[in-house]
Parts: structure tokens; sequence; C-alpha cells
């Protein structure tokens, strides 16, 4: 077990995670905050795509698509590619971590062996709380069922509490001084277009306020299918991001000279990608442009919403297969635990 100890003496805590880490989302970033919180580093482990694809299936995301993604999350103090598919106390000790953090989910191998049990059993392993109601497993099947009555029915049901918006939040004004950002869109699946836009979008200046337009405004200028997760997620999945100081719940689409003063804006950002028309036909941002407040900036890279929709719906039977099997084996580990707690209390309790 590492002894860490910090210059004053007092114990320092290294935490490891690790994970696929694949469409990264706010339930990822949910399990590192907590994981955080136990400690004072924190290490991410992230799994390689052929590691992945031979105990899980084919993932979404490239490797390095997903480490770039996790070191966007704020939480995150180092990542380490290609991590071991199961956590071992090698591991832990090389990264010189006291323990491993996981949700309370099930984890398995392509065996049906829990990634987990070497720490577990060593007592180096502690559990988070999984954050319900989203998973990659869920936002690659809201995907697959795209239909066009996907927004009429609901994205998703996912309510977080001004608790958890808190807790994804920094609640830290801007500094006197500091020169403030504004930047408006979807920004929906957060993905690593996203993280570079928003990166790029940092350099103009120090504090970068994001306006998340509601989800009707996304429909009217995405289309039928969109938005795939609804304004509440998207709040979460933006706030995650070390990049961004806060969050417009609900912006309006246009940029009008009112939302510039209140939030004391200094220059509008945008990408380099085409900019719907207002339902009157106007420009949203012709306000900003006239008082020379408007700059576009190219993120360098091309990943779209729709480009993940259309890796899903390309690999379709893939993705279905893959969900599938999941589902089986956590079952199959379920009706175990349920069987064994059966033979040693005479009853079932609730897992």
């Amino acid at each position: 077990m590492p002894e860490n100890t910090s210059q004053n003496g007092h114990k320092y805590t290294r935490v490891w995670c690790d994970g696929c880490y694949d469409m990264v989302h706010f339930g990822h970033a949910n399990s590192l905050r907590q994981a955080k919180a136990l400690g004072d580093y924190l290490i991410v482990g992230i799994h390689t795509d052929e590691e992945i694809m031979k105990h899980k299936g084919p993932p979404v995301f490239t490797a390095e698509e997903r480490y770039k993604m996790v070191r966007g999350i704020k939480w995150v103090d180092e990542v380490v590619e290609g991590a071991p598919y199961v956590t071992t106390l090698e591991t832990l000790d090389k990264h010189n971590c006291d323990f491993c953090v996981h949700g309370d989910d099930i984890t398995l191998t392509a065996d049906g062996v829990d990634t987990y049990h070497l720490v577990k059993s060593a007592g180096r392993y502690r559990e988070v709380q999984r954050t319900a109601g989203v998973s990659t497993t869920d936002l690659v099947g809201r995907m697959l069922l795209l239909t066009r009555n996907h927004f009429k029915q609901g994205c998703s049901q996912f309510l977080p509490t001004t608790q958890k918006i808190i807790q994804f939040s920094d609640g830290k004004s801007p500094k006197q001084g500091d020169r403030i950002v504004y930047v408006a869109g979807a920004f929906d699946l957060f993905h690593v277009g996203h993280l570079d836009f928003l990166e790029k979008a940092k350099e103009k200046g120090d504090y970068i306020i994001v306006g998340l337009h509601t989800d009707p405004v996304v429909n009217r200028y995405k289309g039928t299918n969109y938005p795939i997760m609804n304004l509440h997620e998207r709040v979460l999945s933006v706030l995650a991001c070390k990049y961004v100081s806060e969050v417009v719940i609900g912006a309006p689409y246009l940029v009008t000279e009112d939302l510039m003063e209140h939030f004391k804006v200094d220059v509008v950002v945008h990408g380099d990608t085409p900019v719907m028309p207002d339902v009157d036909g106007s420009d949203p941002y012709e306000y900003p442009k006239k008082v020379g407040k408007f700059v576009t900036v190219k993120s360098g890279n091309d990943m779209t919403t729709e480009k993940i929709v259309e890796r899903i719906i390309r690999n379709r039977l893939q993705f279905e297969n893959r969900n599938i099997k999941k589902e089986m084996k956590e079952l199959d580990v379920l009706k175990k635990l349920e069987s064994l707690d059966f033979k040693q209390n005479g009853h079932v309790t609730s897992l």
C-alpha cells in the first residue's frame, strides 16, 4: 500500500479510476467527480480499442478521441493510456494509487469475470453511485431508435436537481479584469469537436459562458430527430468541461445587446459551421457583429453530432449485438448473486 504524504506531512491520497470512457457523458463525469472527492489526485486509466473490442464489442470512439475527452473533464488530473481491462494491484502500485474507484454497476470481462475482483479482495476498492438515467448503452440505443417521433416522445426523462447542477458547477464569478467569452449552441452528445472548439474559444478570453439552447430550438435548426440528449443532460455535460466557467440554461437563439450587457460579454465566438437564421430570417449574431465583438474560430476538428449518429447507424448490427450481450451477461450475474443469497440466507434481498 503506498504511503503518499504532502510536503506538510499530511496524507495525500491518489485515486485510480479506469474504464472504456466511450461516448463520454455526464454519467462518466459524475463518477469521476465522486472519485476525486475521495482523494486529492485523480488518475484515469483508459482501455485500448482492442481490449474493448475483445470484452464488450466495438467502441464508438477511437482511443485517441476517448483519451482527449477524459483529459477535458475538470476533475481529472492525469490520464493513463492503454490501461489493462482487469484492474490489478500492480497497476495501482505502479501509479502510486491508494485505491480504485468505480460505479455500482457490473463490469465483466469476455469470460464473465468481475474486472475489479483483485482490488476488491485486497480492500483497495471504493464504490460510488452510478448516475441513473444515462449510459453509453442507453445513448447508443437512443440513436438506433431514431425516428420522426423521437423528439416528440422525449429524448430522455433525466431531470437533475439543483444540487447536482451545483456539484458540477465551479460557482466562480469572473474576476476583475477577466475577458468574458460567450458561445452558444446545442452541444448535443458532447464530443471531441465541442471540446476542441471550446479550447479555441478559451484562447479568446478568461471566462467562458456557454449558452445552451432549449430542446425545441435545437429541434427547429437541427431537425426532427434532435436533440439526442435533453437540455438538462446537455447542461451537465458542458459544465463538466474544464474550459467552461458558466452555463446559461435555455439561452435565447438571438444574441442581443441585453444579453451581452447582462453577462458583460467582451467577445462572442462561433465555430466555422453554418449558422441557421432565426425564425424571422435574421442573423442571430447580427448585434455582436455590428459592434465588432464577434469572432469565428476554426477548431481543427470536423466531428459533429450527426457524424456520431452516422457511425452508430453504419455499424448498427454490431452495436445492437453489443448491447444485447452486455444485458445478458449482467442478467446472468444478477441471477447467480440472487441464487447465492438465497442459499446463504434462505431469501432474496434486493440488489
